[in-house]
């Protein structure tokens, strides 16, 4: 019995961690911390498997384990001293195009709130739909639609004043 539970579940890790793993990313900010999250929604997951294999959608839940994880952390957090990380030079010039947008992005990301940052992510990053989004937040549609306004216009203005337009064709090739 353990050991076909074991199975169910390596394979479920195998086939959807690294999507996951990206969610988690994304939501923190930083790969150590998305890595972090995404063993604790892993571990809770492997605690409760057999209600999580019954799930409709089991990536869907571990999602939910994680986004539920990420906020308790914050709410935890958010009387405590954090550090902060200081922003590489970015006086080079020989970072490639593609690691250099990536960046922009996920620093433009870190400026926002995080239920603002989650809803951003799982609808654009994702693809979730918004009442899929809704869910996995535990909010209404409603509430994501607002925080996607916020989130989009907060970006916009914030990529508007670097001069990094993310666009495809804004993009120049040498």
């Amino acid at each position: 019995m353990t050991e076909s539970k074991d199975a169910e579940f390596t394979d479920f890790v195998a086939h959807h961690g690294g999507h996951l793993l990206r969610t988690a990313c994304l939501v923190t900010g930083d790969s150590h911390r998305g890595e972090d999250l995404l063993q604790t929604a892993l571990a809770k997951a492997y605690g409760s498997w057999s209600k999580v294999r019954a799930a409709d959608h089991p990536v869907a839940y571990v999602r939910r384990l994680m986004i539920n994880a990420h906020l308790s952390w914050l709410r935890r957090l958010a009387n405590a001293e954090q550090v902060v990380e200081s922003l590489p030079e970015t006086g080079s010039g020989d970072l490639q195009a593609a690691h250099a947008e990536t960046d922009v992005m996920r620093r433009a990301l870190l400026t926002l709130s995080p239920r603002v940052r989650t809803a951003v992510v799982l609808r654009y990053f994702d693809d979730l739909s918004e009442a899929d989004t809704a869910r996995v937040m535990g909010c209404s549609r409603s509430t994501v639609n607002n925080h996607i306004t916020k989130g989009l216009a907060a970006l916009r203005v914030l990529l508007a004043a670097t001069g990094d337009d993310l666009t495809p064709t804004s993009r120049r090739t040498s």
